[in-house]
């Protein structure tokens, strides 16, 4: 098989000829989309931007985002399936009441759940959670230049935790122009590894402007990313698209030559993988929960 020079001109990537498997690449709607959405005329009418799943214990888990008007307080929502596709809301929801909770993922680690979220202005923060539901918010989050130095203000959103080998890892968008990693040992200052972005938008048209980081996963030994990305003008301007690429370091990222995972005009964003158990599921999460799988 013949391998791309790119791939062997990539620092920290490992010449594999195979880095996109068709598990991760190829989906295709769900019949009955979407499979969750707002409701009409409750503090979730409107749901947007990346909602987190999970399979926890035989559950399944969604955290999502919830408002009623466009200047409404972002509020945190919460639904349980037994197969990710009918969905059950919490009787408590909003579960977050008091403060801006959007944009979120969910880490679980030695039975406490971390949620990394957007507050408001699009600054990053911190709630822990000891069972999923009730949160506890620990503040922004603390993000500091190589040099230590804080970061220069402004809004950086759309965090994305991973945590491996003790250390916890930070992607995080500003005013979705790049993604950058910051590092930390004890959740409480985040260091950037660089202060250049890892993951920049273009060249292509899908992702030529913006760009944002949903989700890390780690298999058959690569790392991969999901994000989703834009164009500010031309025949698809402000429509988001699903994107995947892949690094072996987390710091150095290929893209995926067949990118956008789906097509530009369906405006599909916010993607996360989700296994359930046999095979990997798509969902992307804006306006609405929609369900891709891998084609028959």
């Amino acid at each position: 098989m013949f391998l791309p020079a790119i791939l062997l001109l990539l620092p920290g990537l490992d010449p594999n000829p195979l880095p996109f498997p068709g598990e991760l690449v190829r989906f295709v709607p769900y019949q009955a989309n979407p499979v969750f959405k707002g409701e009409p005329g409750r503090w979730d009418a409107i749901i947007r931007e990346r909602g987190w799943i999970m399979r926890d214990d035989g559950v399944w888990k969604l955290w999502y985002t919830g408002y009623d008007q466009k200047d409404g307080t972002r509020l945190l929502g919460y639904a349980t399936s037994p197969d990710g596709i009918q969905w059950t809301r919490h009787p408590r929801n909003p579960l977050v009441r008091d403060h801006w909770v959007e944009d979120m993922m969910v880490v679980k680690h030695d039975g406490t759940y971390y949620m990394f979220a957007e507050g408001a202005r699009d600054r990053a923060q911190l709630l822990t959670s000891p069972n999923g539901i009730d949160w506890t918010l620990k503040g922004r989050l603390d993000v500091r230049l190589k040099n230590g130095s804080p970061i220069p203000d402004g809004p950086y959103g759309t965090p994305t935790a991973w945590r491996e080998d003790g250390r916890w890892h930070l992607f995080y968008e500003r005013s979705d122009l790049g993604i950058w990693l910051a590092a930390s040992e004890d959740l409480k200052t985040w260091t950037n590894v660089q202060d250049e972005p890892v993951l920049k938008p273009g060249p292509a048209e899908y992702d030529r402007d913006l760009i944002a980081l949903n989700q890390i996963i780690k298999y058959q030994g690569r790392y991969y990313a999901l994000y989703h990305g834009s164009a500010r003008s031309g025949p698809n301007a402000r429509l988001w698209c699903t994107a995947l690429a892949v690094s072996s370091d987390l710091i150095h990222w290929q893209k995926y030559p067949g990118n956008p995972l789906l097509p530009i005009r369906d405006n599909k964003s916010s993607g996360i993988l989700v296994h359930d158990g046999e095979q990997f599921r798509l969902y992307t999460m804006h306006p609405e929960v929609a369900l891709h799988l891998p084609p028959k």
